[in-house]
C-alpha cells in the first residue's frame, strides 16, 4: 500500500497529468454519416424465391410490361451495397420498352424463349443461354418474339433500378393499384436520376 505523506511532491503532480492525458470518446455527432449496410452472409435462393412482385396495372393504355417479376439480390434482400439482380418473364408479344441507365451497367441472361435485342443502333436476335451486355447510358429494348415466355435475370452493376420496379409493382398477394398516367410520370421523374425512357 502506497502512503501518500511518503510520496515526493512531483508525484502529485503526476497523477493531474496522467488524468489530462487519459484519451476521451469523441462525443456523438448530430451530423454523422448513416450506418452501413451491414456485411451479409450471402443468399442461396431456388427459382422461385426472392422478393416476388406484381406489375401495377396501367391505364389509358400506358406501355410497359404486366408480368411478375422476382427481386432476388439487392440492398434489401441479401444485403448487397452494390449489385441488384432479379428475374422475370416476359410474355410473348410483349417488350421491355427503350431506356438507359445512367449509372449501371446491366447484364441479361435469357434462361428460357427467344427474343430481338436492340442494343445501341444495333438488333440481333437472342435466345436460350444467351447473354446481353449493356454498357451504362446505352439504349436497349428487348421483345419476346417467341411463342413461349421469355425468361431472363438480369443483373446491375449499382443500385438504383430495383426501387424504380418496386414503384411500378405491389408485392403478390397484395390488391392491386391501378397506375395513372399521371402517376406513372412522377414515378418516371423522381428516377430519372439513373434511368430514362425513350419511348418516341
Amino acid at each position: 500500500m502506497i502512503v501518500l505523506s511518503s510520496l515526493r511532491p512531483a508525484a502529485f503532480l503526476l497523477v493531474p497529468l496522467l488524468w489530462t492525458c487519459a484519451p476521451v470518446q469523441p462525443a456523438a455527432s448530430a451530423h454523422s454519416e448513416p450506418a452501413p449496410i451491414a456485411r451479409s452472409e450471402g443468399l442461396i435462393l431456388q427459382a422461385g424465391e426472392g422478393e416476388r412482385r406484381v406489375r401495377r396495372s396501367r391505364a389509358d393504355g400506358q406501355p410497359g410490361l404486366t408480368t411478375p417479376f422476382i427481386l432476388k439480390v439487392d440492398r434489401r434482400n441479401g444485403g448487397s451495397e452494390h449489385l441488384v439482380m432479379g428475374y422475370e418473364e416476359i410474355a410473348p408479344g410483349q417488350a421491355i420498352r427503350p431506356h438507359r441507365h445512367l449509372l449501371a451497367d446491366e447484364i441479361i441472361f435469357v434462361h428460357r424463349g427467344s427474343g430481338v435485342a436492340s442494343l445501341g443502333d444495333r438488333q440481333g436476335p437472342i435466345g436460350t443461354g444467351g447473354t446481353i451486355y449493356i454498357p451504362r447510358n446505352t439504349r436497349i429494348s428487348l421483345r419476346n418474339t417467341g411463342t413461349e415466355p421469355l425468361g431472363i435475370a438480369f443483373i446491375f452493376s449499382a443500385p438504383g433500378f430495383e426501387e424504380l420496379m418496386r414503384e411500378n409493382s405491389v408485392l403478390e398477394g397484395e390488391p392491386d393499384r391501378p397506375l395513372s398516367a399521371a402517376e406513372s410520370a412522377e414515378i418516371q421523374a423522381r428516377n430519372r436520376w439513373h434511368t430514362i425512357h425513350e419511348d418516341h
